[in-house]
């Protein structure tokens, strides 16, 4: 059995978690299904009935892109691992990814409130776009200060792929919020990682729930 990975790319944390996947040459399975249409097939595997799920060989699941990144650098090894084993390099890259999921997660709510509410509630739209903007802020600025091609070297990180899964889907979802001219470090690193073998085979254009 091959282990399998549940949600639709069109999500930045399965998307997150595919490409690492990917990179790290490890072999799945992919089960496109949707937190909606599909949230009683998540249900066996994931009781919060979320994505992304890792179902492993042995049937035992995980869940959250962070917990499941930490077991596929265990499978990677110390040396191919896409993030320091310890030290500030490691609390740098997990500040960053932090800042990203945490961008990731005010996106997706923003993309909830607008599909599924009939009338905004504008007072969560006003929080969660100035939470966006201030993680965008700290985002260029920090990839602004590095002076390597990516974040934290010459090789791709975990913080790399989690900026630009998020980067996309934010885009795609809230273009108003997300502007290159007002963010060009991160436009640029953006486009950079967009660019590589696995960020292009693994990508979904966006499809927000319906009521």
């Amino acid at each position: 059995m091959t282990m399998f990975l549940i949600g639709q790319y069109d999500s930045p944390f399965v998307r997150r978690v595919a490409i690492a996947m990917r990179l790290y040459g490890l072999k799945f399975d992919h089960k496109p299904w949707s937190t909606f249409g599909d949230a009683e097939k998540i249900a066996p595997y994931n009781p919060l009935r979320r994505v992304p799920t890792l179902v492993l060989d042995d049937n035992e699941a995980l869940i959250d892109s962070t917990a499941i990144i930490d077991y596929l650098d265990e499978l990677a090894g110390s040396d191919k691992a896409m993030i320091a084993a310890k030290g500030i390099e490691r609390r740098r890259h997990l500040r960053t990814i932090a800042l990203a999921t945490g961008l990731g997660d005010k996106s997706v709510s923003l993309v909830y409130e607008s599909a599924l509410r009939k009338e905004r509630l504008e007072l969560w739209v006003d929080r969660c776009e100035a939470q966006i903007k201030g993680a965008l802020d700290a985002l260029e600025k920090e990839r602004t200060a590095a002076k390597t091609p990516y974040l934290f070297g010459e090789r791709i990180g975990h913080s790399d792929i989690a900026v630009a899964c998020v980067l996309r889907f934010t885009n795609e979802a809230h273009s108003h919020l997300f502007m290159a001219e007002a963010y060009p470090a991160l436009a640029a690193h953006s486009a950079m990682c967009e660019a590589l073998p696995a960020f292009k085979e693994i990508v979904q254009p966006l499809a927000p729930p319906k009521r």
